[in-house]
């Protein structure tokens, strides 16, 4: 299985090059799953509901399941946050992981980029990142040494990028 990540600062544009990826990529054929990491506590299950009210007892795994799709909730109960690679061994194969976030870990990654946030670029410390996805190429270009540089909405170009190296 390939892994390939969508790295960068909040509100840098990271969810939508995902979003836009996942569609260029399956519409290509090729199987593809995400891995998305959040920095804060969230909840995919509702109050008052069954899940919900299992978890909240102290279930420490809830599988979920409908004729239409399946969800394992694993419950951290204080337990350290599992490393990205034994969470990748969860995953059924495919041809690609598409990874959001973990910008520390040490897979190949892009990095998404908008001017307006005022952030510095990440790619210029970070010898994982292959190249940086912005909305002004043209200004970040000599910051990040023989990186590709790609524009943030050429979806196409940056997806051919991953395939690319990623050997697809």
């Amino acid at each position: 299985m390939k892994i390939f990540g969508v790295t960068g600062w909040k509100n840098s544009g990271k969810t939508g090059l995902m979003e836009r990826l996942v569609a260029e990529l399956t519409a290509a054929g090729l199987r593809i799953s995400t891995v998305k990491h959040a920095h804060h506590a969230f909840d995919v299950d509702q109050p008052g509901k069954d899940s919900y009210r299992h978890r909240e007892a102290g279930a420490r795994q809830v599988l979920l399941v409908s004729h239409r799709r399946w969800v394992l909730m694993d419950e951290l109960r204080e337990a350290p946050e599992p490393p990205l690679a034994d969470l990748l061994d969860r995953l059924d194969p495919v041809d690609l992981v598409l990874v959001e976030g973990y910008k520390r870990d040490r897979h190949p990654k892009i990095e998404a980029h908008r001017a307006e946030t005022g952030h510095s670029l990440i790619a210029p410390e970070d010898p994982t990142i292959r190249a940086v996805a912005s909305d002004r190429p043209d200004d970040v270009r000599d910051r990040v040494g023989d990186r590709a540089v790609l524009h943030l909405d050429d979806t196409a170009g940056i997806a051919a990028f991953i395939r690319a190296e990623c050997g697809l």
